[in-house]
């Protein structure tokens, strides 16, 4: 048999609270107790029997977890899905006489835009070509869409897009 101790601690009960709302309630006052009895638990989920993909494989690329889009000259929703998601790919700008090139990568929420990445050329008569990559990984909650944006034929924004987790942080399967 066991012994029961009280436990008093405003942190856990915070945690508690935090992490088991319906066990708390906002601030209920429930004592918490702790008990030297060893009572085994047996996890039952998938992940304990080993049937999940590891994590870092849960990000691979597959033919049908990734899409492609190239964007000239105009602007384009990428995806406008809850979730997070990995964009990579590259930006390509041709020296132009009459305006610099310019591409960006933004998050729109129907009201304001947030730049997530840009990348502008130079406006010259030297003809020229500029290249560089981008990759990182962006969350578009509920309204939110990701779009990409090229203001001239000389500007090219070429990549992919894969969703890596749902709205709740949940790992998607290739």
């Amino acid at each position: 048999m066991g012994q029961e101790f009280k436990i008093n601690s405003s942190a856990i009960e915070s945690k508690i609270n935090q992490l088991l709302p319906s066990q708390g309630g906002s601030g209920a006052g429930v004592d918490f107790s702790a008990s030297t009895m060893v009572i085994p638990i047996v996890d039952l989920t998938e992940s304990a029997e080993g049937s999940n993909v590891r994590q870092d494989l849960q990000t691979a690329l597959s033919h049908t977890n990734t899409t492609g889009f190239f964007i000239q000259n105009q602007t384009t929703t990428i995806t406008s899905t809850t979730g997070y998601f990995r964009i990579f790919g590259t930006t390509t700008l041709l020296s132009n006489t009459t305006t610099a090139p310019k591409t960006s990568l933004i998050i729109n929420d129907g009201a304001t835009v947030k730049e997530m990445y840009q990348f502008t050329g130079y406006q010259t008569t030297d003809v020229g070509i500029l290249s560089e990559s981008f990759d990182f990984v962006v969350f578009l909650k509920a309204g939110d869409s990701l779009q990409g944006i090229s203001t001239t034929t000389s500007a090219k924004i070429q990549g992919t897009v894969r969703q890596i987790a749902d709205i709740n942080g949940e790992l998607t399967n290739p």
